[in-house]
């Protein structure tokens, strides 16, 4: 008899559900319903939801971790809404310190960006101090069914750090440094061999990692380029600095990881020890397999000298211009595709060709010498062709000085810029170079592997096209300490063993171009984002990029300094090993309790990672 409450249509096709179900076997069975209950959609609590923790849950989780739940406020929300004020007008000359702008658990580095995302506050945050803090707001997430996000330097351009309706763990104040002499991962005795290393709590930035290993400590380890970028967050992008092509990429560096996973434990991942988490961290992305507490890298030798090599050329023509790239192309093909240089040169709208590139391992006249047959050819061609905007010059530094604050403050004052509110520690500086950083809000940004082959006297000529067409609609960047074609063979050797995407091997830069503008944020009058400006801008850089990628369409992008927007992210990012890294994503958290803008798995989700839409 069929009950009243089912009509007939639905017996129907219940009848013949239950027809084809009574064929199959029952694993075949079983399969299908895991699948099918698996595609449900699942969706984490917001405040006001039903599922939200009450009260008495927040501060039992507070007690747990000794006092150190904050609520969360942001700054700028004083601002919405209002007349412009003094506070305001005062806070807004705040975000151009990256230390101001770090130590708000309610603030990221980056403000926004157009069309994509804007710096949201969480509800609360976990100021976590130890490992311990970190898997207490990890279990309290997976319980209640939050929506998980970390911080730490917060130098995140996609707003992978930041989610309003969230709690945070923000792992600031984990700042400890320690120097090892001889250091052998957990579980690794007899099979590798001891090195020296540098053991990071996960809040500690780059500039103050380099100051006690290499001012104080007299070794070298691989930090990044901007002195206030979190060593953490670095090596789970992959992470390069002014030496990769020395030393490999951060990543290549990481020896040891402790780290809470999304079961709330806390794990040491190395090469003995769950190595498929510890490869996964090393360039797969951070913010998707856990959260690491510390790690410890192989710190190296020093070199006999650093140093740099500064000018910038302008061209009177178009045509000069298009001279003076070929010239340095080949230039650079011939002599600086090694070990020893870095950096960036940037090519500008303007005509103007902007050196500033770093070496190691050379001396001042060595330096001087190799860029002698360059500088000689654009000076026999001024005034006609080209001018110098800033003659050139090659600056060497005492290698234990490169970033000694106090060093640094005498000797290239004009170079630093220092923390300046009262109290702040003296070794908080940061380049002046990445003032124009802090607090931005980007307009567009997108970059690529350009492979060493298009070097090739073959090649160059599209090459050179290619760059000049670039150019003629935004500045290019070329990094070429992330492209490591020419790098030692060590470097090659541990960063063929990173997660990253393996084009970055053979490419000889990585070209970058962006636009951005001040720091600006919806509805604070007299700072809100310049609408405008930011959509021409996004369209010159669209089109700068079509420039480049016409020649080196599947060269790849790296995970840290990307677009938004970008579509075929898992290839661009990681290539043939996102197969591997979603295995792994899959092993440690299986529900995607980690959630970052794409990032391994999140294609499974909704753009907020609120939702998902699809089975792990």
């Amino acid at each position: 008899m069929i009950p009243r409450s089912i009509d007939r249509r639905c017996f129907l096709v219940r009848s013949a559900a239950l027809s084809v179900l009574a064929r199959l076997s029952p694993l075949a069975l079983a399969s299908g319903l895991a699948k099918r209950a698996a595609a449900a959609p699942f969706r984490r609590v917001r405040p006001g939801d039903a599922g939200w923790p009450s009260e008495a849950e927040w501060q039992a989780l507070g007690r747990e971790v000794g006092g150190r739940l904050l609520k969360v406020e942001s700054p700028l929300l004083a601002c919405q809404g209002t007349a412009p004020g003094a506070a305001c007008e005062t806070l807004f000359k705040e975000l151009k310190n990256p230390y101001y702008l770090g130590d708000s658990p309610g603030l990221t580095q980056t403000l926004g960006w157009l069309d994509a995302w804007s710096s949201r506050r969480s509800v609360y945050a976990v100021a976590a101090e130890s490992a311990a803090d970190v898997a207490a707001a990890v279990k309290f997430a997976r319980v209640h069914n939050l929506r998980l996000v970390v911080k730490g330097g917060g130098a995140s351009f996609l707003g992978r750090s930041t989610a309003p309706d969230s709690l945070l763990i923000w792992t600031r104040h984990m700042s400890s440094v320690v120097l090892h002499d001889a250091f052998l991962p957990q579980g690794c005795a007899g099979k590798i061999a001891p090195v020296p290393a540098v053991s990071l709590g996960a809040g500690v930035l780059s500039g103050h990692a380099y100051n006690e290993v290499t001012s104080k400590g007299g070794r070298y380890v691989q930090g990044g380029g901007c002195l206030t970028v979190g060593v953490a967050g670095l090596v789970q992008a992959g992470g390069f600095g002014s030496f990769s092509r020395k030393y490999g990429s951060a990543a290549a560096s990481l020896l040891e990881a402790e780290i809470v996973t999304a079961d709330g434990q806390v794990r040491v991942a190395n090469a003995c020890r769950e190595p498929e988490l510890f490869w996964a961290l090393k360039g797969g992305g951070g913010g998707s397999f856990g959260v690491v507490t510390r790690l410890t890298l192989k710190t190296h030798e020093l070199p006999a000298y650093f140093g740099g090599v500064y000018a910038t050329i302008r061209a009177t023509s178009d045509e000069a211009y298009r001279r003076l790239l070929a010239q340095f192309v080949t230039f650079y093909a011939d002599n600086l595709l090694g070990p020893h240089w870095g950096d960036i040169v940037t090519l500008r709208p303007d005509n103007r060709l902007v050196i500033r590139m770093s070496f190691q391992g050379l001396d001042k006249p060595g330096a001087e010498a190799l860029w002698r047959p360059f500088f000689d050819w654009v000076t026999a061609a001024i005034p006609a062709q080209y001018a110098y905007l800033l003659p050139p010059y090659v600056r060497s530094v005492p290698v234990r000085h490169l970033w000694d604050p106090a060093f640094l403050k005498a000797y290239a004052p004009d170079a630093l810029r220092s923390d300046d509110r009262p109290g702040a520690s003296p070794d908080n500086v940061f380049w002046a170079g990445d003032l124009a950083e802090a607090g931005f809000f980007i307009f567009a940004f997108q970059s690529l592997w350009l492979p060493a082959a298009l070097l090739a006297k073959e090649r160059r000529e599209a090459l050179v096209d290619a760059l000049v067409a670039a150019s003629r609609h935004a500045p290019v960047e070329l990094h070429f300490q992330k492209g490591l074609a020419g790098g030692s063979p060590e470097a090659l050797a541990a960063t063929r063993e990173t997660a990253t995407n393996p084009k970055l091997l053979d490419a000889f830069a990585l070209a970058i171009l962006d636009g951005a503008g001040p720091p600006a944020y919806p509805g604070v009058a007299g700072h809100e984002p310049d609408l405008a400006a930011a959509r021409q801008s996004a369209s010159e850089v669209a089109a700068a990029m079509a420039a480049l990628s016409a020649l080196a369409p599947e060269g790849g992008a790296y995970f840290a300094e990307s677009d938004f927007f970008e579509e075929k992210w898992q290839e661009a990012y990681w290539g043939a090993n996102y197969a591997r890294l979603l295995a792994a994503k899959r092993r440690y958290d299986p529900d995607g309790l980690f959630f970052v803008h794409h990032g391994v798995g999140s294609e499974e989700w909704s753009g907020d990672g609120f939702e998902r839409l699809s089975p792990g």
